[in-house]
Parts: C-alpha cells; sequence; structure tokens
C-alpha cells in the first residue's frame, strides 16, 4: 500500500463497517459487564505515580492525587510518588527514584512523554513490577499520532488524510513555504496542527489560512520535530472509553471554542458533555465497535480512550487514543464510567486491578 493510499483511508460508515473490519471479534459492542473485583491484599503496597516532565504535568498531578484519594479511600496501602525523568543531584535517575522506594505494584497516573509513551512501563517491567493499562510497545505506539494513523490506516480504519511535516521544513524558509502550497493543494483549508507526540491538545492548533497555517506550524514546532497536518472534519467530536477491553458509554463534545483543546478539556467551564451521547443504540454500539477494534490495533490493554470525529453524512474519523486519559473533575473517562454504574473509586480500583489480570 502506497503512502498516498494509506493517507486517503476513507471512513466507514453504518453501511459498510462490517464489511471493512479485520478483527473477528462481534462488530456490535455489547453492553458493559463489570468484571469482579480481586482483593486490595493482591496488590500489595501500591504507587501511584504522577508528575513527570511533560508538558501535561499539572494535569497528571491532579490525575494522581485524585486516584490516591480514591484508593486510600478503598483502604488500599498507596502512597503517591512525584517522579522526574530528568536526571538531577536532587532527584537521581528514574531508576533510582523508583529503587528509592519499595513497593508492589504501580497505578501508573503520568500523562504525556515519560509516562505514555513506553518509558516508564520499560522502567518498571525491568525491575518486575506490575502496572496498570499498557505495556510498553502499545504505549509507545500510542503516543506516537503518525505510526498510530498508519497502524490505523494500514487496517483499514478511517482516519483523516494528511500530511507530515518536520521540523526541518519549518525552520527552512523555502521548505516551509513549498511545504505549506503542498499542503493547500492535497488537503485544502481548514486544516488541524499538532505534534506527533504530545497530549491534551498542546500546541494544536486549526488553521483556516496559509498564513494561520505558517503560525501554527511555527507553534508546533516548538514542541515536536513531527508535525501532523489534518484534514478539518466538519462534524460531531465523540470520544469511547475502554475498561477492561469493554467499551463504554460514549459522551459527545461540544464546546465553544474551534475544537477541544486544552482551555476546553481543563479550565473552561462552558464545555458541555453529553453522556449518554443521543445516538441511535445500534449505531452507539456500532460505534462503540470501531472504538474497540482502534484500541487492539495498537496492542493496548486495561484501559484508555478514542477519540473520533463523525462528518456531516455520519461517517467516523479516528483521531486519537490516550493510554492514560486524565482523571480530574474535567475527565472523561469518569463521566462514561459513572454513565455506566461505575462510581469514581471504583473506576481507580478497576484500573488498578488491571496490572495484575
Amino acid at each position: 500500500m502506497s503512502q498516498n493510499e494509506i493517507r486517503q483511508s476513507g471512513p466507514l460508515t453504518g453501511k459498510n463497517l462490517a464489511t471493512r473490519s479485520l478483527v473477528a471479534k462481534p462488530l456490535v459492542s455489547k453492553p458493559l459487564v463489570a468484571k469482579p473485583l480481586v482483593s486490595k491484599e493482591r496488590f500489595g503496597k501500591v504507587a501511584v505515580l504522577m508528575g513527570g516532565d511533560s508538558e501535561e504535568r499539572d494535569i497528571s498531578l491532579k490525575s494522581g492525587q485524585a486516584a490516591l484519594e480514591a484508593l486510600q479511600r478503598k483502604d488500599v496501602d498507596a502512597f503517591g510518588l512525584d517522579l522526574r525523568f530528568k536526571h538531577t543531584d536532587q532527584a537521581g535517575s528514574i531508576c533510582q527514584q523508583i529503587n528509592a522506594e519499595k513497593f508492589d505494584t504501580a497505578f501508573i497516573a503520568l500523562h504525556g512523554r515519560g509516562g505514555e509513551d513506553g518509558v516508564i512501563q520499560g522502567v518498571l517491567e525491568a525491575q518486575g513490577i506490575p502496572y496498570s493499562g499498557c505495556g510498553v510497545a502499545s504505549s509507545a505506539i500510542a503516543m506516537d499520532k503518525l505510526r498510530t494513523k498508519l497502524l490505523w490506516s494500514g487496517s483499514g480504519l478511517p482516519t483523516p488524510p494528511y500530511e507530515l511535516v518536520k521540523a526541518t521544513d519549518v525552520l527552512a524558509e523555502k521548505a516551509l513555504l513549498e511545504k505549506i502550497e503542498q499542503i493547500t493543494q492535497t488537503l485544502g483549508f481548514p486544516v488541524m496542527v499538532k505534534p506527533a507526540h504530545e497530549g491534551s491538545s498542546i500546541g494544536m492548533n486549526k488553521a483556516d489560512t496559509t498564513d494561520e497555517l505558517q503560525q501554527a506550524l511555527v507553534t508546533a514546532v516548538r514542541y515536536d520535530n513531527e508535525i501532523l497536518v489534518e484534514k478539518w472534519i466538519v462534524g460531531e467530536e465523540y470520544t469511547g472509553a475502554v475498561l477492561d477491553d469493554q467499551a463504554m458509554s460514549l459522551i459527545r463534545l461540544e464546546t465553544s471554542r474551534d475544537f477541544y483543546d486544552y482551555q476546553a478539556k481543563y479550565l473552561s467551564d462552558d464545555t458541555i458533555y453529553h453522556c449518554p451521547c443521543g445516538l441511535d443504540k445500534d449505531l452507539e454500539r456500532q460505534y462503540q465497535s470501531l472504538v474497540l477494534e482502534a484500541f487492539r490495533r495498537v496492542g493496548a490493554k486495561g484501559w484508555g480512550r478514542v477519540d473520533f470525529m463523525c462528518d456531516e453524512q455520519g461517517n467516523p474519523w479516528l483521531i486519537e487514543i490516550n493510554t492514560v486519559p486524565g482523571l480530574t473533575d474535567h475527565s472523561l473517562v469518569p463521566m462514561a464510567a459513572k454513565n455506566d454504574g461505575i462510581e469514581f473509586d471504583e473506576l481507580i480500583y478497576r484500573i488498578l486491578q488491571t496490572a495484575i489480570t
């Protein structure tokens, strides 16, 4: 399959979702069935890993504290561990920080680089410590928006057409202008510009003109050496949470901003979350099935979240996957869980349980 064919992978509609699926499991998602809870003694001492050095540090600290308090309310022997991935004389290496504390199981509440990209997962595996959520490979793939899109497209799953821009293209004026001209010809406007390895919509901007595209690329290159420019999808924005390889209730997002950006996610009080999402049940289950397929395709397990758009014709387009979603008072996975009858403390306990099941 050529690069152009990969980029132009089309949508899955309700009619052709079944014929284009490559997964042997049932297409229509089943209602969430909660797995039995294991005894808290099986976890031993639990470290809730939080903080880190990424642009999402502040959110991680909030997620980690919320998870820690929930586990303690469940009488789990848990404590918080604020990690730093950048080696300093004060903090030491990441391995030294892990070895300085004695614990049996890790709850990962680290967002962004270091926490979601396979780094902390690899450190814990090397130490023989079980941890919540996805493994090394799937974490690394999911954090990389470009490789995730290539994998999805190669599997016949729908994701918006795009162009890849390298930092060298942005930093050289002639190359930048040539790239902008290419994007204008292949994608048109508007487009979404995003760093390939950041989360929480950091460094992302919508561009409606060549001037806005140039500025968006200059902004994105501050965060990453690889930048994705995606065709803008006009329609509704949805997110699908996954827990124990089961799809949870979909959430439809409504914001007054151009898209569900950092401000809308964590700071704005006028973002509206529709859960139930308002879709016909059969259609919602088809979209849930797509969420599960997208989740499995990157090798993800345990828990996570898949974001997608539905265009004006009702076609779903996969946007990205999050392997350690937020757990703050604005976060989406707890909302979906509550709609499915799982309160926050039980949700956190079940996420911890993914470390040993």
